[in-house]
């Protein structure tokens, strides 16, 4: 039976109906009063499993489940062995660096060297400080990663932007866009190959609508 990591969060209502509309059923995770974390579909084709979004490459990697959807930002800060498959075009996002919009800085290489940028994106903020070259020390957060810049300790913050209305009501602002996040589609990458429990077929009725609106 194929096997498939759903992530909870943002990204969790619209990976249920695209797996509705090939005719995989994971809804029951929608329902607050189901506790369940794994599920069998109604037609027995496939189970899911509901684990966090920091969690679904992990799942995919180590075999447990065969597919999975999860953020482009995670996968960038996971560095995950998985076939990446596709890009679902839903969950829009960006990672940013941000500010307090009082600060003198303008641009990511205003800030000062060896300063302090909070993130719960430690490997991202790294990879993109030291490719532009400027020093800084990562501080891991994993709350409110805004109260960085608002409390002093921290100059800059890297993190997820939607609506930028955080961002906003924490006069915040940013100054610079990493790249830009989707939800992607993902395989094990020996049951991608060896096309395991009709996985292919699952990933070309996946992929069918995007070709179609290309």
């Amino acid at each position: 039976m194929l096997t498939i990591a759903l992530p909870k969060g943002a990204l969790l209502k619209e990976s249920i109906e695209r797996f509705q509309a090939i005719g995989l059923d994971f809804s029951a995770f929608l329902d607050k009063s189901n506790r369940q974390l794994q599920i069998t579909t109604p037609n027995a084709r496939a189970q899911g499993l509901l684990v966090r979004a920091q969690d679904v490459p992990v799942y995919v990697e180590y075999g447990q489940a065969q597919l999975g959807i999860v953020g482009y930002d995670v996968l960038r800060e996971k560095q995950a062995a998985v076939a990446q498959l596709a890009d679902l075009a839903f969950g829009h996002c960006r990672m940013s660096v941000a500010v307090k919009a009082s600060s003198p800085y303008r641009s990511a290489l205003d800030l000062p060297p060896h300063c302090r940028v909070a993130s719960k994106f430690v490997g991202c903020a790294r990879d993109y400080f030291q490719s532009i070259d400027l020093p800084v020390e990562i501080v891991p957060l994993y709350g409110s990663v805004e109260l960085g810049p608002i409390t002093g300790m921290s100059e800059a913050i890297v993190d997820l932007v939607s609506t930028g209305r955080t961002l906003q009501e924490n006069n915040l602002v940013e100054l610079e866009v990493l790249y830009q996040s989707t939800a992607r589609l993902l395989a094990h990458p020996v049951s991608y190959r060896v096309d395991s429990d009709g996985l292919g077929d699952v990933i070309r009725q996946l992929r069918a609508p995007l070709v179609a609106a290309v």
